[in-house]
């Protein structure tokens, strides 16, 4: 392990020395905390980390290594890693290599020995900004400098990162069991941990590029849809939007997470805004508000659904009733949506949750219970709910990564 001299700068001039951590150079993002315990490797390789330093508030990373089972995509998506101490040795029967390895093989910039609990508390108290790491050479460089290079890095509001994690080439995974149906799985930074989810309920998934029309959608005769998590501002994927508004037109059931979610709101015509810093770590208490239940959930997201709390109302887009499903105990930012006069309905955490909590994996079966009510029939009236115009077949590369829309 490395001794080298790195230092992490925040966009309002705090810096944190320490030593470089995987590749050394220079590395440039929106710094965040993560509060996982465990599951950094799932962390470090979720697309929806794409443009993101990420921060564990765990003090102790890397002592299980890393290994090829628990990857959530093929590479690490992180932009730059903190940790406080890395482990000094690999202590797991399924380790294939160590951590700092993998970062230095796949030229992550890293830095280590830093408090990051203080770095989180400062976090917290100013928000998620910009920062950089520096190290090696780049740690040399006069502090000025190196602030300036941080000013002038990219603002995580109005970035659209999608075409930069998605695939390029749709692929299926074929359905496990007996067959239900087929899904269309928008890809904006899918973890493996959901394809493997929906595959096992039956359903063959057809996983497309975030860049698929709404023609080549309607081509596929999908049985639902289904949007993943992933990067960005939910506001710079209006295209996104215009696609799911056509499928919700039609009637054909629909389930978001995370990124998902946000998209689905900004459909059915709410505001989606910034949180401060943002929920990342598997251990948010969110309460479903059907059941009553309180569930203990992983999140990644930094964006919100402004959306009523109290009760349902009118969808400002014209798609019937909606309601707040969800909500997290901690902040009571809206955690889920469900439409009442069309079969759609999301979650803004995951699910899925490789690395645990395992308290939300229902949710998957709840959509093939919405799937097969569709398919006996309980959804003819959905397509009749809105007759606004059909969106155009503009691809998600031809618009603005600037919209300043989100709060």
């Amino acid at each position: 392990m490395t001794l080298s001299p790195a230092v992490l700068v925040l966009e309002d001039g705090a810096r944190y020395t320490g030593r470089a951590y995987g590749a050394q150079g220079r590395t440039l993002g929106e710094a965040v905390f993560a509060t996982g315990m465990t599951g950094y490797q799932e962390t470090i390789t979720d697309p929806s980390y794409a443009g993101q330093i990420v921060l564990q508030t765990a003090p102790h990373i890397g002592n299980t290594g890393v290994n090829d089972e628990d990857q959530e995509s093929s590479r690490i998506w992180v932009a730059g890693y903190v940790v406080r101490d890395p482990s000094r040795v690999v202590s797991n029967h399924r380790a294939k290599r160590s951590l700092d390895a993998d970062l230095e093989a796949q030229g992550v910039i890293g830095i280590s020995g830093i408090d990051t609990r203080a770095v989180t508390r400062h976090i917290r108290d100013a928000g998620a900004m910009r920062a950089g790491i520096f190290s090696g050479d780049e740690a040399a460089l006069p502090a000025e400098e190196q602030l300036e290079l941080v000013r002038r890095g990219p603002d995580m509001t109005g970035l659209n990162l999608s075409g930069q994690v998605s695939t390029t080439e749709a692929y299926t995974i074929p359905a496990e069991g007996e067959r239900i149906g087929s899904v269309a799985v928008l890809d904006l930074g899918i973890k493996t941990a959901t394809v493997r989810h929906l595959a096992a309920r039956g359903l063959e998934v057809h996983v497309v590029p975030q860049s698929i029309t709404t023609e080549e959608l309607a081509e596929l005769n999908p049985t639902a849809v289904f949007y993943s998590n992933g990067p960005g501002d939910p506001a710079a994927s209006e295209y996104h939007v215009e696609l799911l508004r056509d499928v919700l037109r039609k009637g054909i059931p629909f389930f978001g997470i995370c990124f998902g979610n946000q998209l689905l709101g900004r459909a059915l015509g709410f505001e989606t805004y910034k949180l401060p810093f943002g929920h990342r770590g598997i251990n948010q208490p969110v309460m479903d508000r059907s059941t009553g239940k309180v569930e203990i959930t992983s999140h990644n997201h930094g964006f919100a659904v402004r959306a009523p709390l109290d009760g349902p109302v009118d969808t400002p887009a014209g798609f019937g009733r909606a309601e707040v499903s969800h909500v997290d105990l901690n902040d009571d930012v809206v955690e889920g949506l469900n439409c009442l006069d069309i079969p759609a309905f999301s979650v803004q955490y995951h699910p899925e949750s490789a690395a645990g909590p395992h308290d939300s994996t229902y949710l998957f079966d709840r959509f093939v219970d919405l799937i097969k009510t569709a398919q006996a029939g309980g959804s003819a009236a959905a397509a009749e709910v809105s007759n606004s115009q059909t969106p155009n077949s503009q691809t998600p590369n031809d618009q603005t990564t600037n919209d300043q829309e989100s709060n």
